[in-house]
C-alpha cells in the first residue's frame, strides 16, 4: 500500500507483509507427490501481493489487549485465505473473468481453471485449520468463537452473500440502500471480521465490542467508496487490476449514484466517525485511527 501513510501505519505494513509471507511459507509446504500443483497454486495466490489489511487489522485490534502477536498473526493469516480463495474464485471465467490481480496473472491462467477451484477450496478449509489449531489458542472456547465468526462472516450472510448480490447487480438496478448493503457484506464483512477476531483473541466480552463493530463497519464503507473511486478514475497500473469495469457493466456503485465528489465525502465522514469510535483508547489505537485515515487516501 503506497500513499500518505504515516511512519506508524508504513512501519505496521511493511511488518505485517513480511510477517504474513513468512508464516504462509512455513505452513503450507509443497509436498512431493502429485498434490505439487495444488500446493504451487494455494502459494501463488497467495503469496502473489496484496495490502494485507485483513490481518492488520486482526494483530492491531489484538494488540488493543495485550494478545501475542504470533496469535494474532496466525488469526490474520486465517482471514487473509479466505479473503484470496475469494479472488481466485472471483476472477474465474464462470465469475468476473479477471486476467489480472496484483499486477500479475491471475491463478486460473497462471495455472487452470479446474486447479483455481480446488485451491480456492482448499485456502477455504486451510483457514479453519488454522484456527482450529490449538498453537493459535489454547482456549478450546476461544477457537470455536474464532471459527464462528470467521464461518458467518464468510458465508451466505457475509461474503458470499454480497458476492451473489454483486452477481445480480449486472441486470438489476439497485438503489443506494441496497449497494450499502451488498458492500457491507462483499467486502465489509471480512473487514469487521478482521477486528472481531482480534477482540475474540484478547477475550473481550460482547458487550464491550460495539466500539469496535462500529469502527469496522465505517471503514468498510469508505473502503468500498474509496475501491469504487479508484475503479471510476484510478491506473490499472497502479491497482494492479483492471479497472472501469463496474461502469463497463452497468453495475450502480456509489460514484455512480452520488457522483465523485459526494461519494469522497461520504468516505471521509465515514472515516471520522471510524476514529470517533476509538475514542476510549488513547495512543495504543493510533495505527487504527492512521489506518482508517489512509483507506481514503490510498491509490491502490
Amino acid at each position: 500500500m503506497t500513499g500518505k501513510a504515516t511512519p506508524l501505519l508504513a512501519e505496521a505494513i511493511r511488518d505485517i507483509g513480511t510477517d504474513v509471507a513468512a508464516l504462509f511459507d512455513a505452513l503450507l509446504p509443497v509436498p512431493e507427490d502429485p498434490r505439487a500443483r495444488l500446493v504451487e497454486a494455494m502459494r501463488y495466490a497467495l503469496l502473489g501481493g496484496g495490502k494485507r489489511l485483513r490481518p492488520l487489522l486482526v494483530t492491531a485490534t489484538a494488540a488493543l489487549y495485550g494478545v501475542d502477536r504470533s496469535a494474532a498473526l496466525r488469526v490474520g493469516c486465517a482471514i487473509e485465505a479466505i479473503h484470496v480463495y475469494s479472488l481466485v474464485h472471483d476472477d474465474l471465467p464462470c465469475m468476473d473473468d479477471d486476467a489480472l490481480r496484483h499486477g500479475k496473472a491471475t491463478t486460473h491462467l497462471a495455472f487452470d481453471e479446474a486447479t483455481a477451484v480446488l485451491a480456492g477450496d482448499a485456502l477455504h478449509d486451510f483457514a479453519f485449520e488454522i484456527l482450529a489449531d490449538p498453537v493459535t489458542s489454547g482456549d478450546p472456547f476461544v477457537r470455536a468463537e474464532l471459527i464462528q465468526v470467521l464461518a458467518t462472516a464468510s458465508g451466505w450472510n457475509g461474503m458470499a452473500g454480497g458476492q451473489m448480490m454483486d452477481m445480480v447487480a449486472e441486470t438489476t438496478t439497485f438503489d443506494l440502500h441496497t449497494i450499502t448493503k451488498l458492500q457491507q457484506l462483499k467486502t465489509g464483512a471480512l473487514l469487521g471480521a478482521s477486528v472481531e477476531l482480534g477482540a475474540v483473541l484478547g477475550r473481550v466480552p460482547q458487550e464491550g465490542r460495539a466500539h469496535l463493530r462500529g469502527y469496522a463497519r465505517d471503514i468498510g464503507l469508505a473502503f468500498q467508496i474509496a475501491d469504487d473511486l479508484l475503479d471510476h478514475e484510478g491506473d490499472a497500473e497502479k491497482a494492479g487490476k483492471a479497472v472501469g469495469k463496474d461502469a463497463a457493466a452497468g453495475k450502480a456503485t456509489f460514484v455512480s449514484l452520488l457522483g465523485p465528489d459526494r461519494a469522497r465525502d461520504q468516505a471521509r465522514m465515514l472515516v471520522d466517525q471510524a476514529i470517533a469510535h476509538l475514542g476510549q483508547h488513547g495512543a495504543e489505537a493510533d495505527l487504527l485511527r492512521d489506518l482508517a485515515r489512509f483507506i481514503v487516501e490510498r491509490d491502490h
